[in-house]
């Protein structure tokens, strides 16, 4: 989804877009339009799904390219040069991004999905939706870090810096890390289309985006949002009878990545807090540790279980419940200020 470019001069935190504002709106209509579409039209979604490449899906892989460039665009990998400046606060939300969130989240799938709502979702996709959970939680966001960063009043330079820092590991750790814990959730997934997913949206895209970076036409940007929702519309599309036969499916589906946000966003602000780092750091890098980068999951689990999928819908969801979501936590860290600096000095002073 795009963000507005950050500048180190940034003075104070710059509004939502109303795209931004009101994107959980806009993915609530795009249940709708794709439900529609898919029950009027049928025929057409079902070609759709049908143009793959080594099961990668050629209309969805142009639109996640079009989410995708723009957003990276703004990742400077420059700025890892001042990783060094704030390694306290770094390090924090490499451990959480990279250590916690992929495990701690298939952790609550376990719990949630093959438990405490195995009796109410469909017994034969209860591996698929594990598996989009599991996508969800292994990429740490990339573009909307900026947006909450500058709604906290977040060091600019930290937050490129951490950015650039989770992409480049993203490039190398996604594809394993997506392996080990769909392993270890008895889920086979082949490592040929894993890792084609992985070229084709971050490897490729990276590329791209360092190279198009200073000439981005400004007059495109509305294409890139609208890509956003072409895709919801045409996952719906696909997931339209199963929303309908399953209206609960959503809402239980979020309760783990509510979970997962509230677990990691607390996790990472209280051990920032606990080794004295400032909280302009603290605040995006909390937020960068509770949020996903959920275009490169949707991606990910189109090519590797299809339009169809549990995974695709569980990825989607994450979609639905972001901005909301992430405004509450944003909120909360904005207003916890005064408890955080307190605590914080007394660390910094010892």
């Amino acid at each position: 989804m795009s963000t507005q470019t950050l500048s180190p001069s940034t003075a104070a935190p710059a509004p939502l877009t109303i795209f931004e504002r009101y994107l959980t709106l806009w993915v609530f209509l795009c249940i709708v339009a794709g439900i529609v579409v898919g029950r009027l039209l049928p025929g057409p979604i079902q070609a759709i799904g049908r143009m793959e490449v080594a099961q990668v899906n050629l209309p969805v892989g142009l639109l996640i390219w079009v989410m995708i460039i723009p957003m990276l665009l703004k990742v400077d990998f420059g700025a890892l040069s001042q990783v060094k400046s704030h390694w306290r606060g770094i390090g924090v939300t490499l451990f959480i991004n990279w250590a916690v969130k992929p495990f701690s989240m298939a952790l609550l799938a376990w719990i949630f999905i093959r438990h405490v709502f195995a009796p109410y979702l469909p017994a034969d996709q209860l591996d698929s939706y594990v598996a989009g959970l599991i996508l969800l939680a292994a990429a740490p966001c990339t573009a909307m870090v900026f947006v909450w960063s500058r709604l906290t009043g977040g060091d600019p330079m930290f937050t490129l810096g951490q950015v650039a820092l989770n992409d480049t590991i993203m490039v190398f750790a996604f594809a394993p890390i997506v392996a080990l814990l769909l392993g270890l959730s008895a889920i086979t997934v082949p490592w040929d289309t894993l890792l084609t997913s992985v070229v084709m949206y971050i490897v490729i895209p990276v590329i791209l985006a360092q190279w198009w970076r200073r000439r981005l036409l400004a007059r495109g940007q509305a294409a890139f949002d609208a890509a956003l929702l072409l895709t919801l519309v045409l996952l719906f599309g696909f997931q339209g009878r199963a929303i309908l036969e399953q209206p609960l499916v959503i809402a239980m589906l979020a309760v783990p990545i509510l979970v997962q946000v509230f677990f990691n966003s607390s996790l990472a602000y209280w051990l920032n807090r606990c080794v004295g780092e400032k909280h302009n750091v603290a605040c995006p890098s909390a937020l960068i540790g509770a949020s996903n980068f959920f275009e490169l999951a949707v991606a990910a689990a189109i090519s590797l279980f299809g339009f169809e999928s549990g995974a695709a819908l569980a990825t989607v969801v994450g979609v639905l419940i972001e901005v909301p979501v992430m405004l509450l936590v944003a909120r909360v860290v904005n207003a916890s200020k005064g408890w955080y600096e307190r605590g914080a000095a007394g660390r910094r002073a010892t």
